[in-house]
């Protein structure tokens, strides 16, 4: 009886240290997880396009980088608003993005192959000005 007594509160005593010792990293992650902040940076910059379907283009190229939360083209004004976790990403990464879709950034030409591809409306004067206040 009394070694079925030791080994109960034995039992007993481990599972009460157990849960106590998981409870608190627990807590602990939690605190830090909320406290952490995420470095958001914003990039506006010219971008050569003429129509909607070139917004949409330009837009999920942008999108399509790991680390942009936002991406907006202005069809009139010739330039991209973008917002992005610095942390993730960079100004040339997403530079390097449009152009791979064929569009011409203040920083980056478009490639050729893939502006050969795009749909006649959209192919832009390699000439015209953008970033336009």
């Amino acid at each position: 009886m009394n070694k079925l007594f030791l080994s109960v509160a034995f039992v007993a005593a481990i599972s009460l240290t157990s849960c106590k010792d998981e409870a608190k990293p627990l807590a602990e992650t939690t605190e830090s997880e909320a406290t952490q902040e995420i470095a958001m940076a914003e990039l506006t910059f010219g971008v050569r396009g003429n129509c909607g379907m070139c917004k949409k283009t330009i837009e999920k190229a942008v999108n399509a980088v790991d680390g942009v939360s936002k991406a907006n083209w202005d069809v009139d004004k010739k330039k991209i608003d973008v917002s992005f976790d610095d942390s993730k990403t960079n100004a040339d990464a997403i530079h390097n993005a449009i152009a791979a879709a064929g569009y011409d950034t203040e920083k980056v030409a478009g490639d050729l192959e893939a502006y050969e591809n795009l749909h006649s409306c959209c192919k832009y004067d390699h000439d015209m000005e953008m970033n336009i206040q």
